[in-house]
């Protein structure tokens, strides 16, 4: 094997070496991100998603009932008028 071989070898096996320690760290944050998305987030977005959806339901009821008296009113008004 020529010097020149070795040194290829060497520098393969170091780029593996180095690819695999990424490989791994990567699987090992990606575990941990998914946990903290399960954990944290989705809980938290869920909340957030029935208090926006409960005061939406709110406003639109309040709206409503604005329109329901602005018909009365107006049927109202229209039953005055000769």
């Amino acid at each position: 094997m020529t010097n020149f071989d070795r040194k290829v070898e060497e520098a393969s096996a170091r780029v593996n070496k180095g690819v695999a320690h990424v490989a791994e760290r990567l699987e090992k944050e990606t575990a941990e991100f998914v946990h903290y998305l399960n954990n944290e987030v989705v809980p938290a977005v869920r909340s957030h998603s029935t208090k926006a959806l409960r005061t939406a339901a709110e406003k639109l009821a309040r709206m409503a009932d604005y329109i329901e008296q602005a018909k009365a009113q107006a049927e109202e008004k229209d039953k005055k008028q000769p």
